[in-house]
């Protein structure tokens, strides 16, 4: 792995989170975690060009330069055209100074990917699981996956910055709790960090599936949108919320839920959360499949009903495209609500084709404000099975990079070590 520098890296975070910035005496580089944040848009800079952009002594840009450059998040990248005397050092962002692990688990399916600082996999495993099986099963092979993505890629603790995991129900994000999760029994509660950090004392963020989906779309397919909803029709739905560039989670976790939703024609349609009425319990995958057999078309998988519209299947193509149009009943309110610029419609009914997405359009177009839709596009996810783990990687990148964290981490390694004479 490329180093800039001879002096032993630092590790950008270890243990807990950090709660506030490094700014007393001793603190080694105060403020690099900030310059960091300019240089993390991959473009290279001299310390001249650095010390205009942030007005910053060019002594004070040396030091903090010179810290990031010893942590290795900084490398060299070539020179600058001389305006006299020797040619300036360019200096970059260096996304594979580390490694960080996103982990998305689906109800019968999990994605986990060691990937670089910038959220690209590096490797990646995906294998059936059923997350029915319950929390010590799936947390316990999410664990064994991990080290063996370490083990194959010759990473080692010092390497490993973060863990990020997305789960298919609600999620308490400030404890990585899981909140009455219909369709995880024995999950309830349960601590998952902990779980995982019993074997590796990094940080473990853990969030709802769509909401890390919503994550992974904005940065890796619309990273110029500033507000946008992302909705995951699949075995269930539901949708992540971005909002000023921020991921939105509401005050427990709940927002987006648009699954549980009730919609007006659907009261006597019982859903799996015990209520009725629910959006997912009249047009996910499952309600699909539940039309398509009660009609004698044979369907068993979310896939199988893809193949079915591709196969030019009419009364396939018809449900899907009246599911379509029942979302778009909630979308509408939610797009008058929200104003996003962008409503991508992802998970594995959306690989159906213009079936889905048409219903959805026709009705959000017809029934939001038109100062809400008059800018409006509503398109299909482009990031493709690995938009999960991008975002569940994403999610725990932000937390390692932080400002203060990386400040932090920086006081930390220049602090001199403690011995037995104190």
């Amino acid at each position: 792995m490329p180093q800039s520098a001879s002096a032993p890296r630092a590790p950008v975070h270890r243990g807990a989170a950090a709660t506030g910035g490094v700014t007393g005496p001793g603190s080694g580089a105060p403020g690099a975690g900030e310059l960091l944040q300019l240089l993390r848009d991959g473009r290279p800079r001299t310390r001249a060009e650095l010390a205009r952009l942030t007005g910053l002594a060019r002594s004070t840009v040396n030091i903090r330069v010179d810290a990031l450059l010893a942590s290795g998040l900084l490398a060299p990248s070539g020179r600058a055209a001389s305006t006299g005397g020797r040619p300036p050092t360019r200096f970059v962002f260096n996304p594979q100074a580390r490694v960080v692990v996103g982990a998305d688990l689906g109800a019968t399916h999990a994605n986990v990917a060691l990937t670089d600082l910038t959220g690209q996999p590096l490797s990646e495993v995906a294998e059936r699981v059923d997350i029915s099986a319950g929390p010590i099963t799936v947390l316990d092979w999410v664990v064994a996956t991990i080290r063996r993505l370490l083990d194959e890629a010759d990473k080692d603790i010092e390497d490993l910055v973060g863990i990020g995991i997305g789960l298919p129900g609600p999620v308490e994000h400030s404890s990585g709790r899981p909140m009455r999760p219909p369709i995880m029994p024995g999950w309830d509660g349960y601590d998952v960090p902990g779980h995982v950090r019993h074997h590796w004392d990094v940080p473990v963020l853990v969030d709802n599936d769509v909401n890390l989906m919503a994550l992974g779309e904005h940065v890796m397919a619309h990273p110029e949108v500033d507000h946008l909803l992302f909705v995951k029709v699949a075995t269930g739905i539901g949708a992540g919320i971005i909002s000023g560039r921020r991921l939105l989670r509401g005050a427990v976790g709940a927002a987006g839920d648009l699954g549980h939703v009730v919609v007006p024609h659907a009261s006597d349609v019982l859903c799996t959360c015990g209520n009725t009425g629910c959006l997912e319990a009249v047009a996910s995958g499952h309600a699909i499949i539940k039309h398509l057999t009660a009609a004698g078309v044979p369907a068993m998988t979310n896939r199988d009903v893809v193949a079915l519209v591709c196969n030019g299947n009419t009364p396939a193509t018809q449900a899907v495209h009246q599911a379509g149009r029942t979302i778009g009943e909630i979308l509408a309110t939610c797009v008058s609500l929200l104003n996003p610029e962008l409503v991508v419609i992802g998970g594995s009914l959306a690989q159906a084709g213009e079936s889905l997405i048409a219903g959805v359009r026709e009705v959000v177009y017809g029934r939001s404000l038109p100062l809400a839709t008059a800018h409006l596009q509503i398109v299909p996810a482009t990031t493709g099975i690995q938009v999960g783990v991008i975002g569940a990687a994403t999610m725990a990148i932000q937390h390692a990079l932080a400002a203060d964290r990386v400040d932090e981490v920086i006081a930390s390694a220049s602090s001199p070590p403690i011995t037995a004479d104190g």
